[in-house]
């Protein structure tokens, strides 16, 4: 199995709410999304702007898959 990038870690952390890798990494990346500062008791309400903001890169990650169970939400 191969390993995430940090950089993958924190598009499936973002997107999922499942976190994993190096939540400073996930914070930064997420304030850069909203393109605002980001408290962290603001992730939980946070939720769906988070997903929406990663949405895309999520999907590019592996796009055929993602794709494909994303669009049945």
């Amino acid at each position: 199995m191969k390993k995430l990038t940090s950089e993958q870690a924190v598009v499936v952390s973002a997107f999922t709410g499942y976190h994993i890798g190096d939540f400073a990494e996930t914070h930064k990346a997420v304030e850069e999304k909203l393109g605002r500062p980001v408290w962290t008791h603001e992730f939980p309400s946070l939720r769906d702007e988070i997903r929406e903001a990663f949405r895309d890169d999520f999907i590019a990650m592996n796009p055929p898959a993602n794709a494909k169970a994303l669009s049945s939400e």
